[in-house]
């Protein structure tokens, strides 16, 4: 119960203030603008751009900028991805200038297409130039950096501990730890007792990270850590309100906006199609939300026929994927409040 109450409390970082403990993990491809407005209406405490390939943003590469546009939120976050200090300097100074108040470092993601261009948790190692990159990062912006890493690259080198440290001398303002290590990919489950070793060697918040899909898991994951905050990653998959749920419930509340019938959901699906559609064009955003669709139907449309399937995510013209949409959800008898809110 303290844990539950404490996850409803603001947390300062850098100066700035947070409204609650339960934050939405940075995803690529996913926490998009239109997925974060939605995670933050729906409560979460803070919300975190997608990773930003800081390199393809400093060179002006197209559609990198949209990445980084204020969203109109309270609290505007941007991850940064990199190897090269020059580009996550230039690529946080463009961050700021378009109003981020925190920029966050990305040393934890496990894809190999990031990890192969020694970004990510590759740095994890090589100590001395992830703290190059801090030390660029922090010295090229006034407002507030923080660092998300993963437990070490392997079991035989869990050196966060050691990184979040000579990050909090550099002054990073926060670090967020996923209870994994690299090379664990998204196996098996995370250790959130090995957090605590990262909390012991810093005074900075430290935001727990992993396997946290619901109120329960988030008061147990700040028990076994001493975390001060968490981050709810791959459980908003179809539901973006699961972050939001969690700090509602932690405040003794019950959320309000979450779609609680098949017609609910199905305005809630089309509503977040259309905003896709609006942010990218139609043939981009046709592309781009695929996988969300997919997910909203894997989790609140289990019966889906193959055809149906099919055809919301392969058809090219929206007006027929929305007409699809609309029919999948309203043959499905099933009260959603018992499957999908947190």
């Amino acid at each position: 119960m303290v844990n539950s109450a404490k996850l409803a409390a603001p947390l300062d970082v850098g100066g700035v203030e947070i409204r609650n403990r339960v934050f939405l993990a940075p995803m690529s491809g996913i926490t998009d603008e239109p997925f974060r407005r939605r995670a933050h209406a729906h409560g979460a405490g803070l919300v975190v751009s997608e990773m930003v390939a800081s390199g393809e943003l400093a060179k002006g590469r197209a559609g990198f900028d949209l990445r980084i546009r204020h969203s109109g939120l309270p609290v505007h976050m941007v991850q940064l991805a990199g190897r090269e200090a020059v580009h996550m300097a230039e690529a946080a100074r463009m961050a700021a200038g378009e109003g981020a108040d925190i920029i966050d470092i990305n040393m934890g993601c496990p894809a190999k297409k990031v990890t192969g261009g020694y970004a990510g948790s590759a740095l994890m190692l090589d100590l001395d130039h992830a703290l190059s990159l801090i030390e660029a990062v922090v010295g090229a912006v006034k407002v507030p950096v923080t660092v998300k890493m993963r437990l070490g690259w392997d079991e035989a080198a869990l050196n966060a501990p050691i990184l979040a440290r000579r990050a909090e001398q550099a002054g990073v303002s926060m670090v967020t730890v996923h209870g994994r290590t690299r090379c664990q990919f998204y196996q098996g489950k995370a250790d959130w007792r090995a957090i605590a070793r990262v909390k012991e060697a810093v005074s900075i918040p430290v935001v727990a990270n992993g396997d946290v899909c619901s109120p329960a898991e988030a008061a147990a994951i700040l028990d076994q850590s001493g975390a001060d905050a968490v981050m709810v990653g791959r459980a908003h998959y179809g539901a973006p309100w699961v972050a939001g749920g969690i700090a509602t419930a932690a405040a003794g509340e019950t959320a309000t906006n979450v779609p609680r019938d098949p017609a609910a959901l199905a305005d809630y699906v089309v509503a977040h199609y259309e905003d896709m559609l609006a942010l990218y064009g139609v043939e981009s955003g046709l592309r781009q939300a695929r996988k969300h669709l997919g997910w909203y139907l894997d989790r609140h449309a289990v019966g889906v026929a193959d055809d149906d399937r099919k055809a919301i995510l392969t058809t090219f013209e929206p007006g027929r994927v929305i007409a699809s949409l609309r029919n999948v959800f309203s043959r499905d008898p099933q009260p959603l409040s018992l499957r999908s809110a947190a």
